[in-house]
């Protein structure tokens, strides 16, 4: 069976034979938790691994990743499906992706999982978790109660949790953040969390709310009742369309492969709780790169051939972008690997094809500018993308300054051409803080642009840019769940204003006059004025059309002044003063419904 092959010379032979013919040799070689197949970066555990040895290793990579929120440093833990030992339990640092290898959650056990925000502070009374970036956790059953205390480019995916959810550390800051495909026994507890979306989850109740929480596909009716202005939720019932996200998986005859989720329409509830749909592809169909070895030219190779990429752990230093150019083509990132241009150029670029998927990636701007770090559909044309096979973008994560040694600077981090396309968790960042950052130091001038029909988005965050954080060409497009903050460190309102200098600050969501379709679900902008009094005088702008609506929108001011004037247009009572915080419930038409 699978956990005695693990312990000795069979999975050598097994694995030499399944992997003959894949994209990167393979030599079998299980020490230290690590084959060659996947790296160095990636520790691979078995039910049958001595439980002290697997804890010993798990809090010695906790202790490296605790506060490594620069870092180097990529990791990935994966779970061989079974049942682990009741001293196991995985903490969570910074760019560490926690995974099992089961075809379900409930396939890998594992006793507690824990991930809080003291690393902050000698202070174990410091509590703050708003800059708990760069981490996921997916497939997995945890048999307890459990702290995600996390914020942005963060995922929970594809869970089972025993016990209770707490997204917070004991009420201590935080600012999420993403939950799908999970399901929850007990309470979820959001607690201090700013804004948070769920997406097609099950639980017992929904505990806490805040400035902006949206709720949509939650099964059994079980989304908390309420809506703005009384309740900061907003419920969408139904998840129109949406695929969930590719993940590794290890089968006991056909090995390791990534399997693919069928999309769902009109979905309510997590995907995997009766007959799991979707498909297998195997190893012979992948390559596996490895940033020690590979290099844009031989990951491009493998891509022509028909590949698909498996980017194990690390930081891939790209001279030329990654083009992918075939129907179907999955890229996924395991462990936050990061992608970084040499020359300007973009990081990766895909063709207008149906059924591509780009998942779990963290695109980080280099030296010199670039204009785009991925542009998705290059050569869109007349919808070449087939509405029955939607472009999958999920877990896509984009920096702008922090990380760096020197100047950054794009025009926009993402751009997508292409129509029918499916986003689902994104965080767009220019860094607020880390090294190399000012107005003058990490430039770049706008988050992402749509340009393709028929995209819609889950879980939209961008924020910091000097210009538009997000700018809406395209028209049929949905956003469900929006979190913005527009830039600390504006110097003067005479260098941030817009058209042609006539409006005061750039919109945060800028849907342009040409759109005649669109629709929003719980957007939070919110202002903080750290290094001048500047004022942004709408965060929101739309046409005033009738298929354009807004379902609850708020703006905040955190801190400074004189802050946000209107909320939609010309439409919105202003934010003026630390923690004012106003609403639109239903906006339409170019007016305000409610």
């Amino acid at each position: 069976m699978l956990k005695r092959m693990l312990k000795g010379l069979g999975l050598t032979i097994f694995l030499m034979t399944l992997l003959s013919g894949c994209g990167t040799s393979y030599q079998a070689d299980i020490k230290e938790f690590h084959d060659d197949l996947l790296g160095e970066n990636t520790y691979i555990f078995t039910p049958e691994d001595d439980a002290e040895q697997v804890k010993k290793t798990l809090d010695g990579l906790y202790q490296k990743q605790e506060s490594n929120q620069f870092g180097k440093e990529r990791y990935a833990v994966l779970f061989m499906p079974g049942e682990y030992d009741e001293s196991i339990e995985v903490n969570m640092g910074f760019y560490m992706q926690v995974a099992g290898l089961g075809l379900t959650p409930d396939d890998t056990k594992i006793p507690a999982l824990t991930c809080t925000a003291r690393w902050l502070s000698d202070d174990p009374s410091n509590n703050n978790a708003t800059c708990n970036f760069w981490r996921s956790v997916e497939n997995m059953n945890i048999g307890s109660n459990t702290v995600w205390a996390v914020s942005q480019a963060t995922s929970m995916r594809r869970m089972h949790i025993e016990g209770n959810l707490y997204l917070h550390d004991q009420n201590g800051w935080a600012s999420g953040g993403f939950l799908s495909d999970a399901l929850v026994d007990g309470i979820v507890d959001s607690g201090s969390q700013q804004q948070w979306l769920s997406r097609n989850c099950n639980w017992t109740k929904w505990m806490g709310q805040n400035w902006n929480m949206v709720f949509a596909g939650i099964g059994d009716n079980n989304a908390p009742s309420g809506t703005w202005p009384a309740k900061e939720y907003t419920t969408v019932e139904n998840v129109e369309e949406i695929q969930e996200k590719p993940f590794l998986t290890y089968d006991s005859e056909k090995g390791y492969g990534i399997f693919v989720p069928e999309t769902r329409k009109d979905a309510t509830g997590i995907s995997w709780d009766n007959e799991v749909k979707g498909s297998f592809v195997g190893m012979q169909e992948i390559y596996v790169a490895n940033p020690e070895r590979d290099t844009a030219e031989t990951m491009n190779k493998a891509l022509k051939e028909g590949k698909h990429l498996l980017l194990t752990p690390g930081i891939y230093s790209l001279t030329e972008p990654l083009v992918v150019e075939n129907e179907n083509t999955i890229v996924m990132g395991l462990g936050l690997a990061t992608l970084e241009p040499v020359n300007g150029n973009s990081c990766m670029k895909t063709a207008d094809r149906s059924g591509i998927k780009i998942c779990g990636i963290l695109f980080d701007a280099g030296k010199e500018k670039s204009e785009n770090l991925l542009e998705v559909g290059y050569d869109a044309s007349d919808e070449t993308v087939q509405k029955e096979v939607p472009v999958l973008l999920c877990d896509l994560f984009f920096r702008v300054g922090g990380a760096s040694m020197h100047n950054t600077e794009v025009e926009n981090c993402v751009t997508i051409q292409s129509s029918h396309v499916l986003g689902d968790n994104f965080w767009v960042w220019r860094a607020d803080h880390g090294d190399q950052v000012g107005w003058d130091k990490n430039i770049a001038r706008n988050g992402i642009v749509i340009n393709g029909d028929y995209v819609t988005m889950y879980a939209l965050m961008v924020e910091h840019f000097q210009e538009y954080q997000t700018i809406w060409n395209g028209d049929y497009g949905k956003t469900c769940f929006y979190q913005c903050e527009i830039p600390y460190d504006v110097p003067t309102q005479d260098v941030w204003k817009s058209q042609d200098g006539e409006v005061n600050g750039f919109a945060s969501y800028h849907v342009a006059e040409n759109v005649t379709h669109h629709e929003a679900w719980g957007l939070g902008i919110y202002s903080f004025n750290r290094d001048a009094t500047v004022e942004l005088h709408s965060a929101m702008e739309v046409p005033a059309q009738p298929e354009v609506k807004v379902h609850n929108i708020c703006t905040v001011m955190i801190t400074g002044n004189p802050g946000i004037s209107h909320i939609i247009n010309e439409e919105g009572k202003a934010v003026l003063t630390g923690g004012a915080r106003e609403v639109i419930c239903e906006f339409e038409n170019g007016e305000v419904v409610r």
